[in-house]
């Protein structure tokens, strides 16, 4: 791949001089140039056509989100997001990925030299990935249309599972917004930090048709719910008697990831096996493959997203890599086949 050139905008120059710093580590990434806002950046993107922009959230003169939006309108280009690890910080970047910033990392702390090293191997890798996408312009996106009632009874003991990374947040929102109100119970694992895993719970809450929260331990899994993974806890599915129950697991890491896919998918597989659907959609590494050739292996129907729809193909390809995935298929066919093979197995 030829030098990937990254611009940093951020109104802090500590920060700039910080992920400039940490880029140029890379000998595929050159930093070309930094703005410390929007107004200065317009200026640099025109001069120094960057293939990467990273982005601060919350700048003065004109935000990060106004920015956004203009820049996706008239050139499209792969931006990577800046957060802080706030509420609003959240729901700012989440509107950033619904007008399609390809990804987010939270701001470095500035005052920590420990943890930094992780956290710049998270940046490049982001940074890298984004500069493969090809970014859709605003108004690309096809609408989603909510399937009819899933017909299966209240009593289903069925299980939908979910795994996701970069790109996800707008998959599932995709997913979500398709299936109806009968759905049977969905977990759902999305790669996210501890302070958006609520507010992203209660945005899918507003579009879907399930009800949507953040799941909490011990909680029966119950048709026409859906429970996303906290931002800093595995979420596992267990069985006690005839119910299927959440449980969070404050365990290590799994595949550098709180919480894991694999860990869900693994759970599910042991626990639901045959009753289980899994699904694993964009992604950037390769959590969940192995749980998926698990849930595979113990009788659950799998599915992989399609290289085409997805932000990033590497958990969907992983998964189709370890051979645990029974069907590979754009993102807009996947909430039909769903419902169609569990009417097929009710």
């Amino acid at each position: 791949m030829d030098t990937i050139k990254v611009l940093v905008v951020d109104d802090s120059a500590m920060v700039r001089q910080l992920l400039t710093e940490i880029l140029s580590q890379d000998p595929q990434i050159e930093v070309v140039g930094t703005a410390p806002d929007p107004y200065i950046a317009r200026d640099k993107i025109k001069r120094l056509n960057p293939d990467v922009l990273t982005l601060d959230v919350e700048m003065p003169r004109m935000d990060g989100v106004t920015f956004l939006a203009n820049l996706m309108r008239l050139r499209p280009m792969p931006v990577v997001m800046v957060s802080s690890l706030t509420e609003k910080g959240a729901d700012v970047t989440l509107r950033a990925l619904e007008l399609g910033a390809v990804d987010f990392v939270t701001k470095p702390a500035v005052d920590v030299a420990h943890g930094l090293e992780a956290y710049a191997q998270t940046l490049i890798d982001k940074v890298k990935a984004a500069a493969r996408v090809r970014v859709r312009a605003i108004g690309e996106r096809p609408q989603v249309k909510r399937l009819a009632s899933s017909g299966l009874f209240k009593s289903t003991d069925k299980v939908i599972a979910v795994g996701a990374s970069t790109g996800g947040t707008e998959a599932i929102k995709d997913l979500l917004l398709a299936l109806p109100a009968d759905t049977p119970g969905m977990v759902i694992t999305q790669h996210i930090p501890a302070a958006f895993s609520g507010p992203f719970a209660r945005r899918m809450d507003g579009v879907a048709a399930m009800t949507v929260r953040e799941a909490s331990d011990g909680e029966q899994i119950l048709p026409g719910h859906v429970y996303i993974a906290p931002g800093d806890r595995h979420l596992k599915v267990e069985r006690s008697g005839a119910r299927y129950l959440c449980r969070l697991d404050d365990g290590p890491r799994v595949n550098r990831h709180k919480p894991s896919v694999d860990v869900l998918f693994h759970s599910v597989a042991e626990n639901v096996g045959p009753n289980a659907l899994g699904v694993i959609l964009t992604g950037m590494g390769d959590d969940g493959a192995r749980g998926m050739r698990a849930m595979h292996d113990a009788g659950a129907h799998t599915i992989a997203q399609d290289e085409k729809t997805s932000v990033v193909w590497g958990m969907p390809g992983e998964a189709v890599a370890h051979g645990g995935v029974d069907e590979v298929l754009p993102l807009d066919a996947i909430p039909g086949r769903i419902l169609q093979r569990l009417r097929a197995e009710a």
